[in-house]
C-alpha cells in the first residue's frame, strides 16, 4: 500500500485516486463528497470528471485499487513461502500487513467490506468487492488441495472454515483497531493445519 500523503504526486487521475483512497477509507463512500476529493488531490473539479465518468466510477476503480493492494501483499509474502501451509498462512500474513499499514485516522477494517456495507444491493461494487471474497477464499483451496491433494470435497470445506476464521478476525480486527484477532486465528488455522 502506498504511504497516505498530503500532497498527492503524479496525473491528475493519480492523484485523484489517491485522494479518494485515503478519504472513502477515512470517511466511508457516502461520507466523502467529490469537492473533498478535489480538493486533497489538488485538482480542479474538471479533472475528476475528464479522468472518470461519475462519482459510481471512481468508487468502483477504488474497489478494484484496493483489491489489487491486497493481491501485492499477499505477493509480497507467498513469495517466500516454501510449503502449502505457509503459503496459506502468507493469506493471514498478507491481512496482517494490510491491519498493520500507517492509515491516517488508524485501521478501521477491511475497505472492501466497508465499502460494500455502504452499496445498495445489486451494485457492481458489491459485486466486485464478492469476487476478491471469492478469489482469496480459492487461494486458500489452492494451497489446501496440495496438502490433501485426494480429498477435493475436505478442501472446499476447509478453505470455507478458514475464510471464515480470516473473514471474523478481520471483522473484529477493524472493530478493535489493530492486527491482534487476525494474529489470533493465523495460530488457530496454524493448529489446524499441523493436525491434518
Amino acid at each position: 500500500m502506498a504511504a497516505p500523503s498530503k500532497t498527492p504526486k503524479g496525473s491528475a487521475h493519480d492523484r485523484l485516486m489517491q485522494a479518494a483512497m485515503i478519504l472513502f477509507y477515512n470517511h466511508g463512500i457516502s461520507g466523502t463528497g467529490i469537492d473533498a476529493i478535489v480538493e486533497r488531490a489538488g485538482v480542479a473539479k474538471k479533472s475528476l470528471y475528464n479522468n472518470f465518468a461519475s462519482k459510481a466510477d471512481l468508487v468502483n476503480q477504488y474497489l478494484e485499487a484496493r483489491h489489487a493492494e491486497w493481491l501485492a501483499l499477499y505477493d509480497n509474502r507467498v513469495a517466500t513461502a516454501r510449503e502449502p501451509c505457509q503459503r496459506i498462512l502468507a493469506v493471514f500474513d498478507a491481512y496482517q500487513d494490510h491491519a498493520e499499514f500507517a492509515y491516517e485516522r488508524g485501521f478501521r477494517g477491511c475497505g472492501l467490506l466497508n465499502a460494500a456495507a455502504e452499496l445498495e444491493a445489486g451494485d457492481v461494487g458489491r459485486a466486485a468487492v464478492r469476487r476478491h471474497k471469492e478469489q482469496v477464499e480459492s487461494i486458500l483451496a489452492q494451497h489446501l488441495s496440495e496438502l490433501l491433494p485426494e480429498k477435493p470435497d475436505r478442501v472446499v470445506a476447509l478453505a470455507a472454515q478458514i475464510a471464515f476464521l480470516l473473514e471474523g478476525s478481520m471483522a473484529r480486527a477493524g472493530l478493535e483497531g489493530s492486527s491482534a484477532r487476525v494474529i489470533t486465528a493465523r495460530a488457530m488455522v496454524d493448529d489446524m493445519l499441523k493436525a491434518l
